[in-house]
């Protein structure tokens, strides 16, 4: 029986993976790209593949993007990505990066964002690991040293934006920075083999756990626990499960991953439609559904989990999973974003940081 499922599940994922490298790849090589910038428009129309009208480019989405096409092995590309984004988007002036240039790629939102800088980190570790480049290399240090001294927050925390300047603070931590800076310093480890991201993690798993962990659940919240009109997203759930397993010893202290265990449980049971198998986008702390939209990003971290953990019950789940995912979710030329419980496409169009977590998944459903 688990020879048959394992087989089930090596032939949809292989169909995943044809999609990807036919359908979404060539988007953004294409016209998901603004050849004269080099910088991926925010996103294109699913019919044409025709670009929104570009009004600002993240840094975020640039980084993504770099990931995309380094995991791909287009060195090609994501060198004229990386290039890309150190001429657009790092601060000359105060250091760091901006959050996004305007049409023209003048700086347009330069707060100084954890979430970018967590995913320059994160890009740059996979173009280096892909590539060698020693700019890459140069930028991963740069940046990890930015981001330690200057985002730092009480309790091993980390703002989640600053002042242009850094002098100011203009939101407090965060969940999903937070998880994204563990992503970052995971990538880093893994490419420079630097045991100083290791004590890093390690301060970093023990901050969010007392401040995050909703105890009854195990659940990470959004915003510290006790912060008013609080949520729990299933698809994070299923993020921090494969961040943490990943992490392994290195953050084995902060109890994180018996929460994630139970997180992972409830997550499932509250969060996940048992008839179509969408994830929703929230959940309160008893699991009283707050929002029900699906959106693509919460279904390939569910897909990834289950392939994370493994076990006997998940591969069956999983061999059903994948292609209720296909159907629901891909399309010939493309994907939906968003996806109402009615089953109604919510969101139309492409957006280009989406790639990034399909590849994500692929790449662990693949072993």
């Amino acid at each position: 029986m688990s020879n048959s499922i394992d087989r089930s599940i090596a032939a949809e994922a292989a169909a995943l993976h044809a999609h990807y490298a036919q359908t979404v790849l060539p988007i953004w090589r294409g016209p998901g790209l603004n050849h004269t910038l080099q910088l991926p428009y925010e996103a294109v129309r699913a019919d044409d593949h025709t670009p929104l009208p570009a009004v600002r480019y993240r840094a975020m989405a640039c980084a993504r993007q770099l990931y995309v096409f380094s995991q791909a092995g287009d060195a090609a590309h994501a060198g004229q990505l990386f290039h890309a984004m150190r001429r657009y988007f790092y601060d000359g002036r105060h250091g760091g990066w901006f959050y996004s240039v305007d049409a023209e790629g003048q700086p347009l939102d330069t707060t100084k964002d954890l979430y970018t800088h967590a995913f320059i980190i994160f890009a740059c570790a996979h173009y280096a690991a892909a590539t060698g480049d020693r700019d890459a290399l140069q930028v991963i240090a740069d940046t990890t040293a930015l981001v330690q001294a200057r985002f730092a927050a009480p309790g091993a925390l980390l703002h989640a934006a600053l002042e242009p300047d850094f002098t100011g603070v203009r939101t407090g931590a965060l969940q999903n920075p937070l998880m994204h800076l563990t992503e970052a310093y995971l990538a880093a480890h893994e490419t420079t083999g630097d045991p100083g991201y290791e004590s890093m993690l390690a301060q970093l798993a023990e901050g969010i756990a007392a401040a995050f962990v909703h105890a009854p659940t195990g659940a990470i919240a959004e915003l510290p626990i006790g912060s008013p009109d609080n949520r729990i997203e299933p698809g994070h759930q299923f993020e921090w499960f494969y961040l943490v397993k990943r992490a392994g010893p290195v953050v084995a202290a902060s109890a994180l991953e018996a929460h994630l265990s139970r997180a992972f449980d409830f997550a499932r049971q509250y969060g996940v439609d048992p008839t179509t198998g969408g994830v929703c986008a929230a959940l309160d702390e008893t699991g009283a559904v707050k929002d029900a939209t699906q959106r693509i990003w919460a279904q390939t971290e569910y897909l990834r989990a289950l392939a994370t953990r493994g076990r006997p019950e998940d591969r069956e789940t999983l061999a059903l999973q994948i292609p209720r995912f296909q159907a629901r979710f891909l399309h010939p030329r493309g994907w939906h974003e968003c996806i109402a419980p009615d089953g109604e496409v919510a969101r139309a169009d492409l957006p280009s940081t989406t790639p990034y977590h399909l590849i994500a998944a692929y790449v662990a459903l693949a072993g």
